[in-house]
């Protein structure tokens, strides 16, 4: 197995999200594989998490944006050094500037190695650079490399790795059945569906995530097949609440009140998509990864996708005939009409397994230490 490591991990907070699961999912690992994990970010719902795996968690909010903040880099400069850590591993942009600028105080001879993750394509500028600084820099897709390599000339190829975000083939099983409890306590709340195949659209309710694209063409497939029904899944913050109604009133207009149902934040999204004919993403803007979609194929469920980001290398792998042309409701009509006639046969495959985003993980840290 080779020596122990301790691992620092910095992120903002502990709430929910796709860089705090990986965050946990990557601390869970390594303990399991015998380093030791510290998390430095603000405690939040995923904490009790955290620790029940083993890891330890250094409660600093290190992504509250105030100048205050900076006050952490000499804390965080002590840490390193008073716990010996060979791995710092920077994933937010406010705390990768203080953990780089605490890096940056330590003697070159006897600082950690430093690693970053480029979660997604921030906007281009000197503050997003830092998530660029890191010794090694992991991309989550190769969108995410090619948005590296053009916004940032400097940035040397050799250092960079992809390693796709992973999903756990163990929760998301092909064929995957809820149980009866589950299932019946869905129809109670939603007698609606009963009998129904389900066309879901998960994703948070906000515009670029595409949910008026699903409820135009939603509108003329159910002309077609009158025994589907369109679920919506995610909830939405106080400032979203004009584009809600808006949805709500375009459901209204197209005479589709009975045909489509708005769950808001759902925790079960696994089963919901399990029983579903369809799921679909719709972002208008690239996905670095889009973990819904992944989930959904993971599953064995087709997906119906814009073609482009991350999500776009997903389906290449594991549906590619689920692509569609980026904004064309015509084609995703079509798409959807041929998809309920003829169910599609989702490839299994293993390129985008958590255990495999693990092991890389870890081996971009191991490849520092021995260098």
């Amino acid at each position: 197995m080779g020596r122990s490591l301790t691992v620092v991990q910095m992120l903002p907070a502990l709430n929910s999200g796709g860089v705090e699961r990986g965050t946990l999912d990557l601390s869970k690992y390594l303990v399991e594989h015998g380093h030791r994990s510290i998390v430095i970010a603000k405690p939040g719902a995923m904490a009790d998490e955290l620790l029940s795996n083993g890891a330890e968690l250094i409660p600093w909010p290190v992504g509250h944006k105030s100048l205050l903040s900076f006050r952490f880099i000499f804390k965080v400069r002590s840490l390193l050094l008073d716990e010996n850590v060979d791995i710092l591993h920077l994933r937010s942009r406010l705390p990768a500037w203080i953990g780089y600028l605490a890096w940056k105080l330590i003697n070159p001879d006897v600082r950690p190695r430093l690693v970053t993750t480029v979660h997604g394509p921030y906007s281009v500028n000197r503050y997003s650079a830092v998530m660029t600084k890191g010794e090694r820099v992991i991309a989550v897709s190769d969108m995410i490399k090619q948005y590296v390599l053009s916004n940032y000339p400097r940035v040397d190829p050799s250092v960079l790795s992809v390693i796709h975000r992973g999903v756990s083939s163990e929760n998301f099983i092909k064929g995957y059945t809820p149980t009866a409890a589950w299932t019946s306590s869905w129809y109670e709340q939603y007698p609606e569906t009963r009998g129904k195949r389900l066309l879901t659209m998960p994703g948070r309710l906000t515009r670029w995530k595409g949910q008026i694209d699903f409820i135009t063409a939603f509108a003329q497939v159910s002309k077609e097949c009158a025994d589907v029904h369109g679920v919506i899944v995610g909830g939405y913050d106080e400032r979203r609440k004009p584009y809600v109604s808006e949805l709500q009133d375009l459901v209204m207009q197209l005479g589709l009140k009975n045909k489509i149902t708005f769950t808001g934040v759902r925790h079960d999204l696994k089963e919901i998509m399990s029983i579903s004919e369809i799921t679909y993403s719709l972002s208008t803007e690239p996905e670095a990864f889009g973990r819904t979609s992944l989930e959904s194929l993971m599953l064995g469920v087709p997906v119906i996708a814009y073609s482009h980001g991350g999500v776009k290398e997903q389906m290449e792998e594991m549906l590619p005939n689920g692509q569609i042309e980026l904004g064309n409701i015509e084609e995703l009509v079509k798409k959807t009409s041929a998809f309920l006639v003829k169910k599609q046969n989702v490839k299994s495959s293993k390129a985008f397994e958590l255990d495999g985003m693990l092991l890389k993980t870890l081996d971009v840290y191991k490849s520092l230490i021995i260098n």
